[in-house]
C-alpha cells in the first residue's frame, strides 16, 4: 500500500519556493520580451508587405508546431554548437537561465502573436475609418482607438497564453535548471526517492497559488 503523509507536503513547500524567484523572472522576462516580438509578428502578419508577412506566419507556424521540450533542446544542445561554428562565440558556460529564457521567448512570441492578431482583426473596420476622418493619422488612430479595444479583446487570451507559458517553462528540469520543478526533483533525490507523491504535490501546489494570481489579476 502507497504511503501518503500530508504534513510533508507543507514542510517541503519552504524549500521549494526558495526557487519561486527564478521561475517568476524568467514568465515575466518571457511574458515582456516575447510580447514586444508577438507585435512585431502580428504587424507583420497583418501587413500588405507580402514577403514579410510571408516570413512572420511561417515563423509562427514553425514554432506552434515544435514541442516545447524539443525547442528547449535545440536552443540547449545546438545554438551553442551554431553560433561556435557560425562565429566563433562559445557560449557553453552561460546560464541555463539565457537558454531557457531563449526558448520561452521564441515560442511566446509565436503563441502570442496569434492572439494579438485575432484580437485586431475582431475590431471592425470602421474604427479605423472613423480616426482618420476626424483628422487623425493612422499611426494615432491605432495607438488611440485600436489598440485600446484590442487589449481589451486579447486580455482573457493573453492570460491563457501565460499559462500555457508557465506549464511549458517547467520543462526546464530537464536541461538541470532550477525552478520550482528542478527544485522539486532535487529534493526527492536529497530524499533518496522517497516523499516523491508529497513532493509533486508541493510543487503542484505552488503553480496553482501562481495560476490563480494570474488568473485574478
Amino acid at each position: 500500500m502507497v504511503s501518503y503523509d500530508i504534513s510533508k507536503v507543507w514542510s517541503f513547500l519552504p524549500t521549494l519556493v526558495q526557487a519561486l524567484p527564478a521561475t517568476l523572472a524568467l514568465m515575466f522576462l518571457t511574458t515582456v520580451l516575447g510580447s514586444a516580438f508577438g507585435l512585431v509578428l502580428t504587424w507583420a502578419q497583418v501587413s500588405e508587405e507580402k514577403v514579410g508577412a510571408g516570413m512572420a506566419k511561417g515563423y509562427v507556424f514553425t514554432l506552434r508546431c515544435t514541442p516545447p521540450i524539443v525547442l528547449l533542446f535545440l536552443v540547449f544542445y545546438g545554438l551553442p554548437q551554431f553560433l561556435n561554428w557560425w562565429l566563433g562565440i562559445d557560449i557553453d558556460h552561460w546560464s541555463k537561465f539565457v537558454f531557457v529564457l531563449v526558448a520561452m521567448f521564441l515560442l511566446f512570441a509565436a503563441m502570442i502573436s496569434e492572439v494579438f492578431k485575432a484580437a485586431y482583426l475582431a475590431i471592425p473596420k470602421g474604427q479605423m475609418e472613423a480616426g482618420l476622418s476626424i483628422g487623425l493619422t493612422p499611426a494615432q488612430t491605432i495607438w488611440r482607438i485600436v489598440l485600446p479595444q484590442a487589449f481589451r479583446v486579447a486580455l482573457p487570451n493573453m492570460t491563457t497564453a501565460i499559462l500555457n507559458l508557465m506549464r511549458d517553462a517547467a520543462l526546464a528540469y530537464t536541461i538541470g535548471f532550477i525552478d520550482i520543478m528542478g527544485a522539486g526533483n532535487n529534493l526527492i533525490s536529497r530524499n533518496l526517492g522517497n516523499y516523491s507523491l508529497e513532493t509533486y504535490t508541493a510543487v503542484a501546489v505552488i503553480y496553482w497559488g501562481i495560476a490563480l494570481v494570474i488568473s485574478f489579476s
